[in-house]
């Protein structure tokens, strides 16, 4: 039996001249049943990035590197006219607002609490004349409450439905026949000589100064707030807009200098004409926008505040002759918690607060024809201080009919005195709210085809900068 070597020396060299095998390359493992497994496929390339790859290998030639420049471009300038477009249509939109809407609703909302303060005013001077009360009086009172209705009315047609300003709009509208029924009942009682017609008038007027009025004054106030809401709205500068544009012009610029750089060609017409589009609305939208913001800051200042002002102090008036009157038709029944007339101490209160508001209204004022009826009025009111201090007198002393004769009296009566207040307050708020008209009116008209404008502008310089790459494309064909 032949046994193995059990030498560690290494085998003998194979003999020249014997080919050698090739090496056999790895074969497939074979699955379960023995046929050969497949490749794993390769991933799938997205839409997305075989586009980036194309868009790499167009950047590499001048002809690529223009259309992608072009695109840009016309991306740019689209991107500018389109964000200022709607920037400026949102503030056209509330300057309008503030022009149509906002601002008149504010109006007739202090038209409501007037009117409702002097009915209650007209109501109470009804009452002392007793039988002999004014057709004047009585049309007077029945003028602001409709005055009142009808407000009511288109306030609640401008509300947002479901509003807290529309809530408040449904309780003056259930309260005001209240009201009138109260007072027709102490006017009924009063011609009759029955005192119990005071005591309805001044639950009457409870009703008015602790629930009509304040929902009044929260109307007022809420409307206020929509208005400078909308003033918000109208006068920031479209900042995106502006950055938009100058981002736009320095490619434009770009643009045209490396087409300078690597033509020696002054000028591309096609990029000169973006570059114009793009420059005339960024300059309008500046401008414009500038001149807007001039002139509603304007009717803000010299208009809407003036306006408030004057409305708190006519206001005030109001109120005040409503107090003098009751203090009269109480007689002493309602006292402060120190002893003095109730009503005699708000009468007191609300002179000071028109003489607060007077005093702002003529700081207001910057032109004769607004201040004149503002100082005509601070003379009136300081009148009516004097005669109803001497009407107290005589109250005091238990002159009532002499009393009464200085507070509703044909000659020389505080009443002369309110009246002439209450007119050169209207006279001046017809004034300040021409005044207010006419700025704002300005400010809105400032920004007028701005958005229709940038958009048109937009696609003609988007149109020229793709003609101004294009026309260098052409020179590669």
């Amino acid at each position: 039996m032949t046994q193995p070597p059990t030498s560690n020396a290494a085998p003998p060299p194979a003999p020249t001249g014997v080919p050698t095998l090739p090496a056999v390359p790895p074969q497939p493992t074979r699955a379960a049943h023995g046929a050969p497994s497949a490749p794993p496929p390769a991933p799938r390339r997205t839409a997305f990035a075989e586009g980036l790859d194309q868009l790499r290998a167009a950047a590499t030639t001048e002809p690529g590197r223009l259309r992608v420049i072009g695109a840009v471009l016309a991306l740019l300038v689209l991107a500018f006219g389109a964000v200022a477009a709607w920037q400026m249509t949102d503030r056209t939109a509330a300057a309008d607002d503030v022009l149509t809407s906002s601002q008149p609703l504010a109006s007739d909302a202090a038209d409501i609490y007037r009117s409702l303060a002097d009915a209650n005013t007209a109501a109470s001077s009804g009452f002392l004349a007793g039988g002999q009360e004014t057709r004047e009086s009585r049309d007077r009172y029945e003028k602001n409450i409709r005055t009142a209705a009808a407000k009511l009315v288109n306030a609640a047609a401008n509300s947002d439905p479901g509003s807290p300003s529309a809530a408040t709009i449904a309780k003056l509208n259930r309260l005001l026949p209240e009201y009138k029924g109260l007072v027709e009942r102490a006017r009924t009682y009063n011609r009759q000589g029955f005192p119990v017609g005071g005591a309805y008038l001044r639950y009457a007027n409870d009703k008015m100064q602790n629930q009509m009025l304040p929902a009044a004054e929260d109307l007022y106030k809420k409307e206020n707030q929509r208005l400078r809401a909308d003033y918000a709205d109208a006068t920031p500068y479209p900042w995106a807009a502006i950055a938009l544009g100058v981002v736009a012009l320095a490619a434009l610029a770009w643009a045209q200098h490396r087409n300078y750089v690597r033509t020696n060609r002054v000028l591309n017409h096609g990029l000169v004409a973006a570059t114009a589009t793009a420059t005339v609305v960024l300059l309008w939208l500046v401008v414009g926008h500038s001149v807007a913001r001039a002139g509603l800051d304007d009717s803000y200042e010299h208009g809407v505040r003036s306006l408030n002002v004057l409305h708190d102090a006519r206001i005030a008036s109001l109120k005040a002759r409503g107090n003098e009157n009751l203090t009269l038709v109480a007689r002493g029944a309602e006292t402060t918690k120190s002893g003095d007339d109730l009503y005699d101490a708000a009468f007191a209160a609300d002179m000071d607060a028109l003489g607060q508001g007077l005093a702002a209204a003529g700081r207001l004022a910057d032109d004769t024809a607004g201040e004149r009826p503002v100082t005509q009025a601070v003379g009136n009111m300081k009148e009516w201080r004097k005669r109803h201090e001497a009407a107290r007198e005589e109250d005091e002393n238990g002159n009532y009919q002499e009393a009464l004769d200085k507070v509703i009296g044909a000659e020389g009566a505080t009443g002369e005195c309110f009246d002439s207040v209450d007119e050169n307050l209207r006279v001046a708020l017809a004034h300040e709210e021409k005044e207010f008209e006419r700025a704002a009116d300005d400010g809105r008209d400032a920004m007028t085809g701005l958005p229709a404008g940038a958009a048109v502008l937009a696609v003609l310089g988007a149109a020229g900068a793709v003609l101004g790459i294009g026309r260098r494309l052409s020179e590669y064909r």
